[in-house]
């Protein structure tokens, strides 16, 4: 498959960690490719190293031994910094826990994304709007996150992550703190904007429910990937 084709590409990725005389192995010799525009859920047991490949993917953390590139860029060849800035222009996280900004009302939290890429000032705004608007909420720009519900909260994280067009979208567990019903709902959305916008989709999960609207299901296990089944 041509390269141009590879959002996320990553070749014998390694993460360990030592505790005490322990050394426990989080990922061993992992290798991944997803193509543009795909979704891809990557299931496995609480401690199986979802959440360390998604932090290897964004670039968040460095592995101990292979490679991971983001289109086409490789990660392990950045510096912290470079990282943390090509993770802010290239990367979208929807996160369990919302991690929404409590002191700053919706439209404030969907804003300080653009306002850290340097996005025009008289492009935000409408940027801003058309987001809340798609996910339901052009309504609640002023409300702050503790009068949301979390069916809301979450919307409000998706539109935040969507905001710069990211080349990846990752989501780690992003119903967990949801009932089935709101669960729906989220999904449906968060399936719906991906697609449409043609973004790159990488979303940890334990859920069938999430798995079911991918594209391909991958199990990590034994800090090895294998394809899975929907």
């Amino acid at each position: 498959m041509s390269t141009n084709l590879i959002a996320i590409q990553a070749r014998d990725l390694s993460r360990r960690f030592r505790e005490g005389s322990h050394e426990h192995v989080v990922l061993d010799g992992v290798n991944l490719d997803v193509r543009r525009g795909e979704t891809v859920a990557l299931r496995g047991r609480s401690g199986s190293g979802k959440s360390t490949l998604l932090n290897l993917v964004g670039g968040i953390d460095a592995p101990n031994a292979g490679t991971v590139a983001v289109a086409g860029i490789d990660l392990t060849n950045l510096g912290e910094r470079e990282r943390t800035l090509f993770r802010r222009q290239h990367i979208g996280f929807v996160y369990q826990a919302f991690n929404l900004v409590p002191t700053l009302n919706v439209a404030d939290n969907v804003r300080l994304v653009l306002e850290l890429n340097n996005v025009r000032a008289t492009e935000i705004e409408p940027r801003v709007g058309e987001l809340l608007d798609a996910v339901g909420l052009g309504n609640r720009a002023d409300s702050f996150p503790d009068v949301l519900s979390g069916g809301e909260q979450q919307r409000v994280a998706i539109a935040r992550a969507l905001s710069h067009e990211p080349t990846v979208l990752l989501a780690d567990e992003p119903t967990g703190n949801l009932d089935e019903a709101t669960a729906e709902t989220v999904l449906e959305l968060l399936d719906r904007l991906v697609r449409a916008s043609g973004h790159t989709m990488l979303i940890a999960t334990h859920s069938q429910q999430v798995a079911g609207y991918c594209d391909r299901v991958l199990d990590l296990h034994n800090g090895q990937l294998r394809q899975g089944s929907t």
